[in-house]
């Protein structure tokens, strides 16, 4: 399958939010389970950070970015191993009445 059409048929899945067995195949993007194994590849291959750092490189030179309206979203970042566990808090769910006989 060629690699235009398989980023086609990702970015139809992630703009429409549409599970990958749903991509229709009459689309020509190849099938949700191809275009799903070209994604992870192109991700362990780091293809989407490189691609990243190009655009906002050219958006920079070309003074199309405003970054007084930047958002940094550190959502991507792992959460430390070992980290302390949040506090228990007391359950709010009813409880069964005691037994009387």
């Amino acid at each position: 399958m060629d690699d235009r059409l398989c980023l086609q048929g990702i970015l139809y899945v992630l703009y429409n939010d549409v599970s990958w067995q749903l991509l229709p195949l009459e689309l020509g993007f190849g099938s949700g389970q191809t275009c799903w194994r070209r994604l992870g590849r192109w991700h362990e291959a780091g293809v989407f950070d490189q691609l990243n750092r190009l655009l906002l490189g050219e958006l920079h030179a070309a003074g199309d970015l405003d970054w007084s309206r930047a958002c940094v979203d550190a959502s991507h970042i792992r959460a430390k191993k070992g980290a302390r566990p949040l506090a228990r808090h007391p359950s709010t769910a009813g409880r069964r009445a005691a037994n009387t006989t």
